[in-house]
């Protein structure tokens, strides 16, 4: 098998959020005093990183999942969570970072530790300690860690060399950049022997540069003949092409014009297809070398010495040499030296010219750029909802939003306290005045957030905030936490008994709101403001539950 790979799928996973801690303090007298739960670590990031050192791919081939290392949880005592480490993968340099899903490029990692976070780590949950304010002096709850991004990536590497060896197979493109370099390419009779691309260094005097022999290309392989379809990419980052044109060829239909022409239009074909990087030069306008191959047969020099003139008044350098005996291998040397000076300093131009245009737009979304709305926008919702139907006919109000969606992940949905938090931030946010605006009921199906995450749950609105029931009392006061009842002065934990009973008492108290706001809103009661539904309620037309007085003869109340 090769140890060169250009292309190859990785799945990548941040690490997860640790989750915050509900400690209590425990002092001398004072078995529960108060919070002290820390916050969970944040998750490390996977991240690319460019590196002149790495040549393939090949280790992404035998491990495709890359992991990092999630947050640890938070202690007691206000002991905050230790960040998970981020996973640095080392890539070679010219590597392009495409999504799977859509093909869309991510990164371009060109240059020497230029970086790239494929895979962000999730935050970690706060702690009790942070969640404690003046309102909830005891939170019973803690948020959880957020879960790492997640998704699959395709690594596409696009060589980086100074010069590219293009040419019909067998023409002596192997050959020739082992005699030039210390490269040691797999060189045979038959066509097709290069099967990956081969990089060489080539020292003339004090200048230092490197070629790359692209494996053969053959009429129609812009089309995706042969093997040149899948190794044309690597031509894209090159400065300088050199056409090596065989001259010892006995094949009667072609010559050295013909397959330059040939060549040509094959590479016409493919950069029209391609979507170059910032401040690169087009294809159509690299310089072209014509390098006459294997004159060392004598029908060979005579052809070559034959056709340079032609390739000279087409404004092409030319170069007559033999890789067996290393004719004008020391001239072509210097000449691609002085050649590739010349289009560095250009190409470095492009690039700091298309730099300082270049217009960059950091997403709201950044956690380090993220801002407040402006005043004038506090009535721009920041999640959206959408009412569909499902099968039987019943509504579905699938809710999103990063805030919304990020609430739902960092909420532990068997502590009622926690709920309940979540329930006044989505308040606070408008989700519920929304809801209602869309025309949903209590009972009818919530969900928040897409895919795998998404959770979904029964619209109540009576476990909003207050949570308040028909008697006036809450359920679950916030900032009230049951470990801080005593008994006789001592911490007591409730036996299941009594747990089986508050609960049951809850679902009755729920049951029995549900069953009060069906009966109003059949009524019409709602719409009638004259109308006291409720006997005890204090915020009533006719004030503090007491009963309505009867008018006097001329229609008006004492």
């Amino acid at each position: 098998m090769s140890d060169f790979v250009d292309r190859v799928t990785v799945h990548v996973k941040g690490g997860d959020g640790g989750n915050g801690s509900a400690g209590v303090r425990r002092e001398k007298y004072k078995p529960l005093a108060g919070p002290n739960g820390g916050n969970g670590g944040d998750g490390g990031s996977v991240i690319f990183v460019a590196d002149r050192n790495t040549t393939s791919l090949l280790d992404f081939r035998f491990m495709p999942h890359r992991v990092a290392d999630g947050g640890t949880m938070g202690l007691g005592d206000n002991k905050d969570g230790s960040k998970g480490a981020d996973l640095i993968l080392n890539v070679p340099c010219g590597t392009v970072v495409f999504d799977k899903k859509g093909r869309t490029p991510l990164a371009d990692l060109r240059h020497p530790g230029d970086r790239f976070v494929a895979a962000a780590g999730g935050a970690g949950g706060l702690g009790n300690v942070a969640l404690a304010n003046k309102t909830r002096r005891a939170p019973g709850f803690a948020l959880l860690g957020e879960p790492g991004e997640e998704r699959d990536v395709v690594l596409e590497l696009k060589s980086i060399a100074d010069v590219a060896l293009v040419g019909f197979p067998s023409a002596g493109k192997s050959s020739l950049i082992a005699a030039m370099s210390a490269a040691k390419p797999k060189i045979a009779d038959y066509p097709f022997t290069t099967l990956v691309p081969n990089l060489g260094v080539v020292q003339a005097g004090s200048m230092r540069y490197t070629i790359a022999d692209v494996p053969g290309l053959i009429p129609g392989a812009s089309q995706g003949k042969g093997l040149g379809l899948e190794f044309l990419r690597h031509i894209e980052r090159t400065e300088i092409i050199a056409h090596v044109i065989d001259c010892a060829t006995l094949e009667p239909d072609r010559d050295p014009m013909g397959d330059y022409e040939a060549l040509e239009h094959e590479l016409a074909q493919y950069a029209g297809s391609l979507d170059l990087p910032l401040g690169a030069i087009p294809i159509a306008e690299r310089p072209r070398v014509i390098i006459l191959n294997k004159v060392d047969v004598p029908e060979a020099k005579e052809l070559a010495e034959f056709v340079k003139p032609d390739f000279e008044k087409l404004g092409l350098k030319t170069f007559i040499v033999s890789t067996a005996s290393h004719e004008g291998l020391k001239e072509l040397g210097f000449a691609l030296a002085n050649l590739v000076t010349e289009m560095r300093a250009k190409v470095q131009e492009r690039e700091d010219a298309a730099e300082e245009q270049r217009v960059v737009i950091k997403p709201l979304e950044d956690r380090q750029s993220a801002r407040r709305a402006p005043a004038g926008r506090k009535g721009v919702l920041e999640f959206s909802i959408e009412r569909k139907e499902l099968e039987d006919a019943s509504p579905l109000f699938v809710v999103t939003g990063t805030k919304p969606e990020r609430w739902v992940m960092q909420t532990n949905f068997d502590n009622d306290e926690a709920v309940g938090y979540l329930a006044d931030r989505l308040a606070k946010l408008g989700v519920e005045d929304e809801l209602r605006r869309k025309g949903a009921r209590p009972g009818d199906e919530v969900q928040i957030g897409r895919g795998d995450r998404a959770v979904a749950f029964d619209w109540d609105p009576a476990i909003a905030a207050g949570a308040e029931m028909l008697d006036g009392s809450q359920l679950g006061a916030r900032g009230k936490d049951l470990r801080l009842e005593t008994d006789n002065g001592y911490a007591r934990r409730r036996t299941n008994a009594e747990r089986r009973e508050q609960y049951k008492a809850m679902m009755d108290a729920k049951t029995a709101v549900r069953a009060a706001m069906a009966a109003e809103r059949a009524a019409g009661h709602w719409a009638d403001p004259s109308i006291d539904d409720d006997r005890h309620d204090t915020t009533s037309l006719f004030g503090r539950g007491e009963e309505p007085e009867e008018p006097d003869d001329d229609g008006k109340d004492e």
